[in-house]
């Protein structure tokens, strides 16, 4: 139902007119961005579920190593041994753009490269088991960063294809309908008005015909009474 403040005029026709042009076209791209998006989003998630998997299977070798180091030596020593870490990281975080999304790229370099230095302690006073722990976190942090990247992506693209829906959908099912509602309304009311402007001119010229005919009527008459004796 068209507003009730529209004004029935070929200017706001023309205006709306190109409004809906506009507002099709927009309708187009947004629906072309979504598509896209919802292609870039399926494919983070399959990324993500193949990092979660060796995420929970690197943590879990971690974890059982840890167990066992945990039984060989006392809470003491094994808290001693991991006290001063020998190894730092520096982490560098930039952005990708996907569809107008900025996503964040982690990027950590450490401080030395010699693999022996993600150990932070003698291995003649340790179990074996806690450089096998070390080892399987060392491995799998880079994947942990990979997967906190993953999945920061994916929560915004999700945001993006939600705020996306929702406007291709008050476009498709608000506006546009709206739009072409009150043009059609417009359109009536126009050639409403022009019909009544014809049936005005016609009455307009049957009265002049008929004041001509009655003009020509009393002529003849006062012409008949001139010529009678």
């Amino acid at each position: 139902m068209p507003s009730a403040t529209v004004n029935a005029t070929r200017m706001e026709l023309t205006r709306l007119k190109g409004r809906l042009k506009t507002a099709v076209r927009g309708h187009k791209l947004l629906k072309d961005k979504r598509d896209e998006l919802m292609k870039q989003f399926l494919e983070v998630i399959q990324e993500n579920r193949a990092l979660r998997r060796r995420v929970e299977e690197g943590l879990t070798r971690a974890h059982s190593s840890f167990t066992v180091a945990s039984a060989l030596m006392s809470p003491e020593a094994l808290e001693q041994a991991l006290l001063y870490p020998k190894q730092s990281v520096e982490l560098e975080m930039t952005f990708r753009n996907i569809m107008s999304v900025n996503v964040p790229v982690y990027d950590f370099q450490t401080r030395s490269s010699q693999s022996g230095d993600i150990y932070p302690y003698g291995f003649a006073t340790t179990s074996c088991e806690v450089d096998g722990a070390v080892e399987a976190l060392s491995s799998v942090f880079q994947d942990m960063l990979k997967l906190a990247q993953v999945e920061k992506a994916s929560q915004l693209l999700a945001e993006e294809i939600e705020k996306t829906r929702r406007r291709v959908n008050a476009l498709e099912y608000v506006m546009i309908p709206r739009m072409q509602e009150s043009i059609k309304y417009i359109s009536m009311k126009l050639e409403e008005n022009e019909r009544n402007n014809i049936i005005r001119l016609m009455k307009v010229k049957d009265m002049l015909l008929a004041e001509a005919i009655e003009e020509k009527r009393q002529e003849s008459q006062q012409a008949i009474h001139q010529s009678a004796p």
